[in-house]
């Protein structure tokens, strides 16, 4: 079974940055053949996409990050990324790291097989 851990969350104002760390394990899980993913949810609300990495590095960002976030992985160490930028108070939400089922990015939930604890991000105005 592949296990997934969030960490870097926090409280940061508005325009500030924070980075988000998704460590990867598993006795049978090859971390560099799989794209991951970042969703997020707010209290009340549904999931939403942020950002996926293929298993080449290849990114795709939802529009209401694109151009303040960056998704990236570091293979050697199971971890992918979530560089957060200009933040706003509507990025508030608890953050989920996820793994696809295949190598290609995907902004599809359903497409993800584990996903992790997630990790609170408040963003103050």
């Amino acid at each position: 079974q592949v296990q997934l851990v969030e960490s870097g969350g926090g409280l940061v104002q508005a325009g500030g940055s924070l980075r988000l760390s998704c460590a990867a394990s598993g006795r049978t899980f090859s971390f560099s053949n799989y794209a991951m993913g970042w969703f997020r949810q707010a209290p009340g609300k549904e999931r939403e996409f942020v950002a996926t990495i293929s298993w080449n590095s290849l990114a795709y960002c939802a529009e209401s990050v694109k151009g303040r976030f960056t998704i990236s992985r570091d293979n050697a160490k199971n971890t992918v990324y979530l560089q957060m930028n200009s933040l706003k108070p509507e990025d508030t939400a608890v953050y989920y790291c996820a793994r696809a089922r295949g190598g290609a990015r995907t902004d599809v939930g359903n497409a993800y097989d584990y996903w992790g604890q997630g990790t609170q991000v408040t963003v103050s105005s």
